[in-house]
């Protein structure tokens, strides 16, 4: 199997995408601020997820990835608090997005807890 058949690549990657659609339309001030760390945070919660699956022989390292990933992906949500703060989304939009966010770490989560599933040693 390869890691982009995994429910979890595919939703990171489409919230990644889904969130760079959108931030296009914010102000030009935060290009550099807000804009960048919520494209490169839920980039990063895929790459992450990608990492790790190529990693999985090694069960320190397929955990390292999965948590790391874990924890841009939680970094993702909290830009998404500030950019609907900021009023540069609406609260719908925030809202499918956040839920996109919870749905992803729970996924992490049962990777973590389950990593004999995905090809990996639960004997850290």
């Amino acid at each position: 199997m390869d890691f982009k058949e995994l429910i979890v690549y595919q939703k990171a990657f489409k919230l990644a995408m889904d969130i760079f659609e959108i931030s296009k339309s914010f102000p030009k001030e935060e290009t550099y601020s807000l804009t960048d760390q919520i494209r490169r945070s839920s980039r990063s919660t895929c790459t992450n997820i990608a990492e790790a699956y190529r990693k999985r022989r090694y069960p320190k390292h397929f955990l390292s990835k999965l948590t790391d990933s874990d924890g841009e992906n939680s970094e993702t949500a909290s830009w998404l608090d500030f950019a609907l703060a900021c009023k540069y989304l609406d609260a719908e939009i925030h809202k499918s997005f956040y839920n996109e966010c919870v749905e992803i770490g729970k996924l992490l989560n049962f990777m973590m807890n389950n990593p004999e599933k995905f090809g990996s040693s639960k004997d850290f």
